[in-house]
């Protein structure tokens, strides 16, 4: 019994006392036991862990050496310890046997934890929280005996055996790696996450810089284990609904199917996710706890100021404990954000990847009850959703419960003044509640309709830009826009302003809860005192009262949300799919058996009654009307569609070509090898049979040149081709081709099909089932099929057909009738879609490529790069390169953007803001200076005297801080709308001032982004981060003051941590920007290949080629996720390593608060200290609020650039004297004319030079890409001249303003542009001319009858591009536009699209009698048009090969006559 003598604890040595310390017996005892039984008690289970879990034997590196030898060291210093005790100490012996065997366990524990030391290193175990834990234990445990000894005498032992246990706990964690190998301390501290922060500070990250995903992460795996699980649910969901059901009850079973759809996927994705989820909802209560723990030790604290007679290590001890409290409860509030975020991107992961792999597999009719557009959305706002949900999920039932917990504490210090608080509390939410409604009705209703009204009109203006610059409508587009745009900025106003008073009432929502609870107490009975524990813990309390009570409607909103995103994606992910067995592999080649198909479950058939048998290698064609079902068979061989009855059987692999090309973006090679390996014979080959070696020719670089989206830069028949050699070159054993032929002009046509599907063609061993219109490939088919309504009526060959006199024979010979009248036609048409072709592809290299629909020219937004002179000689690299890509801008913001940003809004407006925001804080400071007063006011006969003044000046105070930051949130919501407006004014002008090439190379999803995205950035998100910015840095100087006032000393510390703090920042900020422009960069593919896949999911399916597809996108997901990762990560990182910043002022004002016990008051301490608290919440919100703005103003800079852009000459030139009735002859001279599309290229025209007299009707021919239409760009400056001049009317038109020049000249151009809006805005945007004038015009262009039958005549609106008036209709306004300027000169650029014949005749007659006293230029590319012209002008390349009236031409027998004889003319 003798050794546990006195080992009893003695409480008044320990805590009633000045000096506390700990019995020797218990120092050597209890501490020194507690970590040894730890890791005695815990080793066996966990070697049996680590015997479970083998990542590989690790090899001893430095590290583990060093560890190993200081362990042996601290080991035996144990052993010695016993020997000197043993001889120098054996008369103490006798007392206490316990102290020579506490130096044994302790160096028998070393040993042990040496053991699993090397266990760990042997079992792959990289970091260690089972021993990390016990060097922690063994510390914190020899902190004690180490202080006294110290006391007693330095004794170097003790100290040495401190020494080597801090050191072998720091060696853990010299190794900033990324988390894998990171030790447990660094995990939680983040610290792992340095280095890549390092890195982005010295130098901008880039894509090769972040971490790869860890393999948990990745989207095989986890898809992998989650598409097994989903798979098997949704069968069990499904299996009922076979056939076996009466049809009420499969009804039924869809309806619940689609109502619980949504349930089945989050109990999926809870059960794959949720345990590691259960993890942070743990941390989040560990986190609450601590919480609540603070403002109970902020008690304590402020019991011990007022307690004159307590000794001064109680207020350092509790000053400690909130320290560590704060410490704590910002470790585990970030370890639960981790938690969430990890979660929220592995569902989006998971859900993206289901979501994919359904849109391979869903069926027809499924698929057409989303459009692209909707599927496109699931991944990128539902799965948005989806991860908000997962962050906030928790706030739902926690927010409650730590809204209770407050009002319960408040209870504990007010009594039932609480309840004012609450009452308070019920008022405020839901004002802010009201407005938030009203705010998003103006925003949904009002300022989006106005603002799609103006990006509708912008898209617009840019898809018609060539028009509004040939006829020199800028300025009244300009008007439209602005007009657009000043309604806007009224509603944004209007939302802004609500928006102010709601952050007012929320700022201000702690100080008018204080003032209710605090006047009802004083107010209920005169005993009531407000001392500093109860104001400074009540407003301590309030400040947590307020997080729960922002988060809780949105958190209850964003879920709603995701319960709606989860039903849309359930329903999504469980719509049928195409069923395996439509088609069946077997030794027959191509047949089906009494086969029925319809394209929905429920629709009616589109194929009845089908029999085929297609022997092997042989050519079927299949015949019929439109929508008589051709297209319907083939989708049937393929199994898209659903089958009802009878068998299908298709053997060998397949190739399919439909009817609409579908192609990637991508290169021309890509598309055609499509994932097989490139043969180059075999390629060459492909690529000659398919005709597209004159295109590749042709193309900037050749089959190396990028396809625009949905091959953009192709015209329709050149896509075709690429889609015809994209199946050939697979070689498989069953081609299906859907009138590949249909876009292609008939000479090609005839090559491809000689070349490739013919008897002599490359696939002549192949089975072939081609549909087709073209009769004339009839007769070499070996079997016709004549579909009529979704019935085989008619099979056999060619002559067999013919002989029986049925429909086929009747259609045949009606067809030929026609053929024979059109060919000469058709001979004309052939030469001019051959030009046509090269027409396109000079002009692709000349700059200009064409977005083609058919094989016409529609010269619209041409894309190539612009280059500079300093560029010519790198033109070839990026030739094949088509568009400019929105690049991610690497480094930081330039100042240069703040300045101009500010620069816009003007000095006048900000140096009052800030003044404000002066006044503001300075409010907010005297009310809470005038409370700690309050609190230190005297108590006299148990109250307090002048309750009410004290009330009343507080309650004033507040009211004043209100008033004042609803003044400053509205002033500067007020200077973002002036900057916005200006900036937004800036970029309009400069891009309708760019010239024609500006357009051609820069895709308008661009400009559109600039005038959508980034203005809706500088419009709402720019003014918010700043009003968050500076109301918190205010608020942080507001609580430094404080800090200061009560504890001056405080500078000492708070002046280091200001530096840290800075330091930190502008780490975080330069690599948090550059990784936000990485993840958005690499978000775009991910949608892009969605969209690709969707609308080519049957053409993947057809070659077999999903796992590919999957494949890409699970790396396109991937490549997205390794940005977002370390983007998150940066937050938390920054937030762990702030809050200890501001935990430290935490411990600076309480310990220095402690330290002047006798000269301060309860009162500044309590204040001193509540404010303190708040620090670590401000800063990381100031960070925050900056690095939004610093994101955002990235709109500024991209808005701006733009500025910098060729302008065009400028459209007026002031005091110019041109004659009003200028020209009033209309003459046309050009001198040695010369023009170039880019500098760096050949001439498009070379030294031109030509009289056209007024009156003149010249007609302008040549073959594609002779200079015809460029001939028209120079007279009206679209391109301006590279040598020479062109004079009107003796004037030189390059001295003239460009407005000037297009509005006293008239086009007609090619393609009939119209604009919404109304019909007479669309000819007279200016309002020039009378209604009569109007009228008139519309007479003589054949339009009054129908215009005057228009319900609202003039006024009827036009909708996008003029889609609801015919193609004819749409010709004919155009002609009126030209009648009702009526100028001298008339440049008529001939359609070439196929004009019905009758808007053809009355447009030429139209022109021959109203415009016959004005000069007339027509480019001509229909020979009969021009041959009463006087006189006709020939290009070849350039220059003038003939020019004499037609009738001499022909008589000359040269280019002209070979032309006309082309076209059967002569």
């Amino acid at each position: 019994n003798t050794t546990f003598v006195g080992c009893g604890e003695d409480w008044n040595r320990t805590w009633y006392t000045a000096n506390p310390d700990l019995t020797q017996c218990f120092q050597n005892t209890v501490l020194v036991w507690v970590p040894c039984i730890y890791l005695w008690l815990l080793a066996p289970f966990y070697c049996l862990h680590l015997y479970c879990h083998d990542h590989g034997r690790i090899h001893i590196s430095c590290l583990c050496a060093a560890k190993m030898v200081l362990g042996f060291l601290l080991a035996s210093f144990g052993f010695v310890e016993f020997f000197y005790i043993l001889l120098e100490r054996s008369q103490d012996i006798q007392h206490h046997m316990v102290f020579l065997l506490s130096p044994i366990i302790r160096s028998m524990t070393v040993i042990l934890a040496l053991c699993i030391i090397q266990l760990e290193r042997i079992r792959g175990c990289r970091s260690s929280i089972f021993l990390f834990l016990f060097w922690v234990l063994a510390v914190v445990c020899s902190l004690v005996p180490l202080r006294a000894k110290i006391q007693l005498a330095m004794d170097e032992v003790s100290l040495k055996d401190l020494y080597f246990k801090m050191s072998l706990v720091f060696n853990s964690l010299q190794n900033p790696c990324p988390v894998k190998d990171a030790s447990f301390l660094s995990k939680i501290l983040f610290w792992w996450f340095t280095g890549l922060v390092v890195k982005g500070y010295r130098t901008p990250l880039a894509a090769e810089d972040l971490w790869t995903l860890r393999e948990e992460d990745t989207s095989y795996k986890i898809i992998s284990e989650l598409q097994e699980d989903w798979t098997e649910k949704a069968l069990v969901s499904g299996v009922a609904l076979g056939s076996r059901l009466p049809d009420q009850a499969q009804l039924l079973r869809k309806l619940q199917k689609k109502q619980s759809s949504g349930f089945f996927l989050l109990s999926t994705l809870a059960r794959k996710f949720g345990p590691y989820f259960l993890t942070g909802t743990l941390c989040i209560i560990f986190h609450d706890a601590f919480m609540f723990a603070i403002p109970q030790v902020l008690s304590l604290l402020l019991g011990f100021m007022r307690d004159e007679d307590a000794p001064l290590w109680k207020g350092y001890f509790y000053a400690t404990l909130m320290f560590l409290l704060s410490c704590l409860q910002s470790l585990f509030n970030h370890q639960y954000m981790y938690t969430c975020f990890t979660v929220g991107m592995r569902v989006k992961t998971a859900v993206m990847g289901l979501v994919y792999r359904k849109s391979l597999v869903i069926n027809s009719a499924a698929r057409r009850t989303c459009t692209v557009g909707e599927i496109v959305n699931l991944v990128s706002a539902d799965t948005q959703k989806l991860m908000d949900f997962v962050v906030y999920f928790n706030a739902v039932w926690l927010a409650p419960i730590e809204i209770a917990l407050c009002l319960f504490f408040l209870w504990q210090h007010l009594g039932p003044s609480a309840l004012a608080g609450i009452a308070t509390v019920i008022l405020i939410f839901p004002l802010n509640g009201f407005i938030a409604k009203k705010r998003s009705r103006l925003q949904v209703r009002i300022q989006m309709k106005f603002m799609d009204g103006r990006i509708r009109l912008m898209n617009e203006i840019l898809n018609g830009i060539k028009i509004l610059k040939f006829y020199a409508w800028e300025k009244a587009f300009l008007e439209q826009v602005l007009g657009y745009r000043e309604k806007e900025l009224k509603a944004l106003k209007k939302s802004q302003i609500l928006y102010s008073i709601s952050i007012a009432s929320f700022n201000s929502s702690s100080f008018l809860i204080a003032f209710a609870m605090f006047g009802v107490y004083v107010m209920l009975d005169d005993r009531n005192v407000l001392d500093a524990q109860k104001v400074f813990v009540s407003m301590a309390l309030i400040n947590i009262l307020k997080t729960p009570l922002s988060q809780l409607p949105f958190a209850i909103s964003t879920t709603m949300q995701a319960m709606v995103s989860l039903r849309r994606l359930g329903k999504y992910l469980c719509s049928e799919e195409l069923k395996v067995d439509n088609v069946s592999k077997a030794p027959l080649n191509v047949a089906i058996e009494n086969g029925t198909f319809s394209w929905s479950a429920e629709g009616p058939p589109c194929l009845k009654r089908i029999n085929i048998h297609v022997p092997r290698g042989s050519l079927v064609a299949v015949v019929g009307h439109v929508g008589s079902g051709k297209s319907s068979l083939l989708s049937a061989m393929l199994g898209e569609t659903e089958k009802r009855s009878g068998r299908v059987t298709v053997k060998g692999s397949v190739a399919y070509v439909p009817q609409q090309a579908w192609i990637q973006n991508a290169t021309v090679q890509d598309n055609i090898i499509f994932g097989r390996e490139k043969l180059k014979t075999w390629y060459n080959r492909v690529l000659e049979a398919c005709a597209l070696l004159p295109d590749l020719d042709i193309l900037p670089a050749g089959d190396a040149t990028e396809i625009g989206e949905k091959g953009l830069n192709l015209s329709g028949g050149q896509k075709q081709r690429v889609s015809l050699a994209r199946a050939v070159y697979r070689k498989a054993d069953v081609y299906l081709l859907d009138d590949p032929l249909s876009a292609v002009d008939a000479h090609v046509g005839q090559h491809i099909f000689d070349k490739v599907i013919g008897p002599k063609g490359v696939l002549r061993d192949k089975t072939r089932i081609l549909v087709t219109h073209g009769m004339s490939f009839l007769p070499q088919a070996d079997l016709i099929l004549v579909l009529v309504d979704g019935e085989i009526t008619e099979s056999g060959s060619y002559q067999e057909l013919l002989s029986r006199h049925g429909a086929f024979a009747d259609f045949i010979h009606t067809f030929a009738s026609t053929e024979r009248k059109e060919s000469a036609i058709q001979r004309g048409k052939e030469t001019l879609h051959i030009s046509l072709f090269f027409f396109f592809f000079i002009k692709l290299t000349y700059g200009l490529s064409i977005f083609n629909r058919g094989d016409t020219t529609n010269s619209n937004l041409q894309n190539m790069e612009p280059v500079s002179e300093a560029d010519e000689e790198q033109v070839p690299e990026d030739l094949g390169k088509l568009t400019e890509v929105d690049k991610a801008r690497t480094g930081r913001v330039k100042l240069e953007m703040y300045r101009k940003y500010f620069k816009t809004i003007g000095l006048a407006i900000i140096i009052p803001i800030v003044f404000l925001y002066a006044f503001q804080q300075g409010a907010s400071l005297a009310y809470n200076y005038w409370l700690s007063m309050w609190a230190d006011d005297p108590i006299v006969n148990g109250t307090q005297i002048d309750t009410n003044l004290k009330l009343t000046v507080f309650g004033a105070l507040g009211f004043v801080q209100g008033i004042a930051i609803f003044g400053t949130t509205v002033a500067i919501s007020v200077c973002g709308i002036i900057a916005s407006r200006q900036l937004h004014m800036d970029l309009l002008i400069n891009v309708l001032r760019s010239p024609m090439s500006f357009f051609e190379c820069t895709p308008s999803g661009n400009l559109l982004n600039r005038f959508a995205k980034e203005i809706d950035a500088i419009d709402c998100m720019v003014p918010d981060g700043l009003k968050m910015m500076l109301s918190y840095v205010f608020k942080l100087m507001e609580v430094c003051i404080i800090v200061l006032m009560a504890t001056p000393f405080a500078a000492v510390i708070i002046l280091p941590l200001a530096f840290l703090y800075a330091f930190v920042q502008s780490f975080y900020v330069a690599t948090s920007c550059q990784l936000r422009r990485l993840e958005a960069v690499s978000r775009s593919p991910i949608y892009t290949h969605f969209n690709e896949t969707v609308q080519g999911a049957s053409v993947i399916r057809a070659f077999g080629e999903q796992s590919r597809f999957i494949l890409q996108a699970n790396k396109r997901v991937d490549f997205n996720q390794t940005s977002y990762f370390p983007r998150f990560v940066a937050t938390r990182w920054l937030a762990v390593n702030l809050e200890f910043v501001g935990n430290g002022v935490v411990l600076a004002a309480a310990i220095l608060s402690v330290m002047g016990k006798n000269t301060l008051s309860p009162g500044i301490v309590g204040l001193a200290v509540s404010h303190s608290l708040q620090v670590t919440g401000i800063l990381s919100w100031i960070v925050r609020s900056w690095t939004d703005v610093e994101n955002n103003i990235v709109s500024v800079e991209r808005v701006n650039e733009y500025a910098d852009t060729a302008k065009e000459a400028s459209w007026s030139i002031e005091g110019s004297s041109l004659p009003q009735a200028w020209p009033h002859r209309g003459t046309i001279e050009f001198q040695d004319y010369g023009l170039q599309y880019r500098k760096g290229l050949e001439l498009a025209l070379k030294g031109i030079t030509l009289n056209v007299q007024e009156r003149d009707k010249v007609g302008i021919v040549g073959r594609t890409g002779a200079g015809k239409s460029s001939l028209a760009l120079g007279i009206f400056r679209i391109l301006e001249a590279a040598k020479g001049k062109i004079f009107i009317d003796g004037v030189n038109i390059a001295d003239i303003g460009l407005h000037d020049l297009r509005s006293r000249i008239t086009i007609i151009p090619q393609d009939p542009v119209l604009f919404s809006g109304s019909l007479r805005m669309n000819l007279d945007p200016f309002d020039t001319y009378t209604d009569e004038e109007v009228w008139s015009s519309l007479e003589l262009a054949h339009l009054k009858n129908f215009v005057s039958n228009l319900p609202d005549k003039l006024n009827h609106e036009c909708s996008e591009g003029g889609e609801n008036l015919s193609l004819g209709q749409r010709q004919l306004v155009c002609l009126a536009r030209a009648l009702l300027r009526k100028t001298k000169i008339l440049v008529l650029d001939e359609a070439t699209a196929a004009v019905d014949l009758e808007t053809d005749t009355l447009i030429q007659s139209t022109i021959r009698t109203q415009f016959e006293d004005c000069t007339v230029l027509t480019i001509a590319h229909r020979l009969n048009t021009i041959m009463d012209y006087t006189r006709v002008i020939v290009m070849d390349r350039g220059n003038i090969s003939e020019m004499d009236s037609p009738a001499n031409l022909i008589a000359q027998r040269g280019q002209f006559y070979r032309m006309c004889r082309e076209a059967g003319l002569v």
